[in-house]
């Protein structure tokens, strides 16, 4: 089977820890455990991930430099990309041997300029806050900011992705049975200008949506949307709280769960589902299982 796995933030940081790289460090050697087992068991793997601490703490830090001179978010998304990639990459090679190949792809995704959702920020990026501090930091800044559970953190626009600027290249890399990290952090979004040419644009794309693009256009089997909790559930949290094993594209759909969290890869799960194959939604730890139909919540219109 062709898998694509997005590994969610968690993959690379517990909500709460610092952004260092010794922690990214152990959080990375954790997850590709995992997705060596997937490979050792006879598949091919194409992993993406999320990158919102990193690109958070990056444009921190370059405002503390010179706020007039900032690189903007498609640079920054360039570099987080690379840094987490090599991360990845240099496990993985840990784990697996010489006897794989494994690369990293900058990945260049086409996005609408009039997509709606530059007007409309909703992405979190960067480090959680209380209100204070986060309401200081949009006074110092411009930022826009908005609660994320008991706390607040940066929001930036999230456009849908379009087009995968570099599908040539990838599928160049699967054919060649190259164990693939890309479209990190949902990709550098651009736009085409008047004269045919593109550029990068102050946006972050939703990662599991770009995964679920990516995974149409490789004709990948298996969409596997891996984060920090084992199931979708029914009343998450709640006294009546039930993990959910089995849903239809519609199902997944229509399902009420929060936008910044549950509720994108629920929409990318069913979006991959209907052009029937199968996307899995649970923990990190339960990877394999959920491949096999043994964890998780599996999304298929079978």
């Amino acid at each position: 089977m062709l898998v694509v796995a997005a590994l969610g933030g968690n993959a690379l940081l517990r909500r709460g820890e610092d952004v260092t790289a010794e922690n990214q460090r152990d959080n990375v050697k954790q997850a590709v455990r995992v997705l060596a087992d997937i490979v050792k068991a006879g598949h091919r793997l194409v992993i993406t991930h999320g990158n919102g601490p990193q690109i958070g703490l990056l444009a921190l830090q370059n405002q503390a430099y010179d706020a007039d001179k900032a690189f903007p978010l498609d640079i920054l998304g360039a570099e987080s990309e690379g840094m987490i990639g090599y991360l990845i990459e240099q496990e993985l090679e840990n784990q697996l041997g010489e006897g794989y190949a494994v690369a990293t792809l900058i990945t260049q995704i086409a996005v609408d300029a009039d997509d709606p959702h530059f007007d409309d920020p909703s992405k979190f990026i960067g480090p959680v806050y209380d209100k204070e501090q986060a309401e200081e930091l949009k006074e110092r800044h411009g930022w826009t900011i908005a609660k994320d559970g008991d706390n607040w953190r940066r929001v930036v626009p999230s456009p849908e992705p379009k087009k995968i600027q570099d599908l040539k290249i990838l599928r160049i890399l699967l054919e060649q049975q190259v164990i693939t990290i890309c479209i990190g952090g949902g990709g550098i979004p651009i736009v085409r200008q008047p004269d045919g040419s593109y550029t990068g644009v102050e946006a972050v794309i939703d990662k599991d949506a770009a995964s679920a693009l990516l995974a149409e256009q490789v004709n990948a089997d298996a969409l596997l949307l891996l984060t920090d909790v084992d199931a979708v559930y029914h009343d998450f949290g709640g006294s009546n709280e039930r993990p959910i094993r089995q849903m239809t594209p519609s199902e997944a759909e229509d399902f009420d769960a929060p936008e910044g969290s549950m509720g994108p890869k629920l929409i990318a799960a069913a979006r991959f589902a209907r052009k029937g194959s199968f996307s899995g939604i649970g923990a990190m730890e339960d990877a394999l299982d959920l491949l096999q139909g043994n964890a998780g919540t599996r999304i298929s219109s079978g």
